[in-house]
């Protein structure tokens, strides 16, 4: 992301990784839906919460920005979720409750997730100006 493009965002909402990590937490909540009653307060919820998860610690970084220390701390925060949502994945996937297909487009869009949160780090100087 370029510098010129950093300037005009208004909102933690006109981040594309804050758009793709919400969107992914969605896929997962209505995905969630057809795991087992027995999982409702295990695995379902574990996954709801890490996968909306990566989406609040942006809204934090993005609030805390003016201290680069605190912006980078809570960025990292929001990687330990979308890894923490990846092994929920994972688990998902060995109980059959997901299919390889689906594991593995929600495992892309992580790994997607974590390179812009990468970058962002990366650059955090001009995020945090």
């Amino acid at each position: 992301m370029d510098e010129t493009r950093i300037k005009t965002l208004k909102s933690v909402r006109d981040l594309e990784v804050y758009k793709l990590s919400f969107n992914t937490a969605m896929e997962i909540y209505d995905l969630s839906k057809s795991f087992p009653s027995e999982e409702k307060y295990s695995l379902t919820d574990q996954i709801r919460r890490s996968s909306r998860s990566v989406c609040s610690n942006l809204a934090e970084a993005w609030r805390k920005r003016r201290y680069v220390a605190v912006f980078i701390n809570k960025l990292s925060d929001s990687s330990s979720e979308a890894a923490e949502t990846q092994t929920w994945l994972e688990f998902a996937l060995r109980c059959r409750y997901i299919k390889q297909e689906v594991f593995d487009s929600l495992h892309e869009k992580y790994e997607h997730i974590f390179a812009m949160l990468s970058t962002m780090e990366q650059k955090s100087e001009s995020f945090c100006k």
